[in-house]
């Protein structure tokens, strides 16, 4: 069975076709049911941008929206437990969260659904901290990933497969400057749909709610350039080897100017840091192909 990413969705110059449609994925019940759609991002093989990165070898799906706060407070309220948010509200995306309770969440969307976990996390009382799975556990599609464990089924989006997401144009082969299906710089909005725009450069004071997040990418998914940063899963120095070390940022802002949306900054955090960590998105894959999900801070796969 496929895996699946959380994606922004994606605007270009051609017609999205029927699989770029997305498929709604439902976690909670009752009162606390939220839902996360994906997007399947095809083109298995793929090369490189000219940065070196957004090669993935598999399919994968990616959330179509950000994470909301919304999402937060139900998996809150249905037992997830340890993971703040709430530097905003409702359908805004969640925010004030850091690379362990992003990973935390994930988590949470794989047992509560009865699957394995994706990260060997640890909560001390105060604080979180992760452990490598071992060679036997890991992830190795694409190359042996230690933070990922191979039987789980939704992940945070490593650093190629979010790239992908937003910049490859799968008509032409090559990559977009920006997450709009443009290489030109986004309209600067403070919320909307239209094509080619983006929440940034301080139009507004706060994120739009992650369905009005801008304009989509070739695949469909909206809001990877402004709104709120993304968190990758794949550590800054590209080696997952260090559970500690700093993350890839990426997307840019809403206070942020058109450099830090574009397909050439590559940011960093460390994985306990709060202040920058606005939630990533989810990602989901199967072993044949693997599909992934974004949204703020989750990634979504399985087998």
């Amino acid at each position: 069975m496929k895996r699946s990413y959380l994606v922004a969705a994606l605007f270009a110059a051609f017609t999205l076709n029927s699989s770029l449609q997305a498929e709604l994925i439902t976690f909670g019940s009752g009162a606390n049911t939220f839902g996360i759609d994906f997007l399947n991002i095809g083109n298995a093989g793929n090369a490189a941008d000219t940065t070196t990165y957004g090669a993935v070898p598999y399919e994968y799906r990616m959330g179509k929206y950000e994470i909301s706060q919304d999402a937060i407070t139900k998996a809150t309220a249905s037992w997830m437990a340890n993971v703040t948010a709430g530097a905003w509200s409702g359908s805004q995306p969640a925010a004030n969260i850091n690379w362990y309770e992003a990973a935390a969440f994930v988590n949470w969307l794989n047992t509560s659904t009865g699957k394995t976990a994706a990260y060997d996390l640890a909560w001390n009382g105060s604080a979180w901290s992760m452990n490598p799975w071992s060679s036997g556990q890991a992830w190795t599609a694409g190359g042996e990933n230690l933070y990922r464990n191979k039987d789980a089924f939704y992940f945070l989006p490593s650093e190629n497969e979010w790239y992908k997401a937003a910049y490859y144009n799968p008509a032409g082969s090559n990559y977009f400057v920006y997450p709009t299906a443009s290489s030109s710089a986004p309209t600067a909005v403070a919320s909307g749909t239209d094509p080619g725009s983006a929440v940034y450069q301080f139009v507004s004071f706060s994120p739009a709610v992650v369905s009005t997040a801008g304009g989509l990418s070739s695949y469909g998914t909206m809001g990877q350039g402004g709104n709120v940063w993304e968190m990758n899963e794949t550590a800054f120095d590209g080696a997952n080897n260090s559970p500690s070390e700093s993350r890839a940022l990426r997307g840019g802002s809403y206070p942020n100017d058109a450099t830090r949306l574009a397909s050439s900054f590559h940011g960093s955090a460390e994985p306990s840091l709060r202040a920058l960590a606005e939630q990533e998105r989810t990602a989901s894959l199967d072993h044949a192909p693997p599909l992934l999900i974004r949204g703020a801070g989750i990634l979504f796969t399985h087998n």
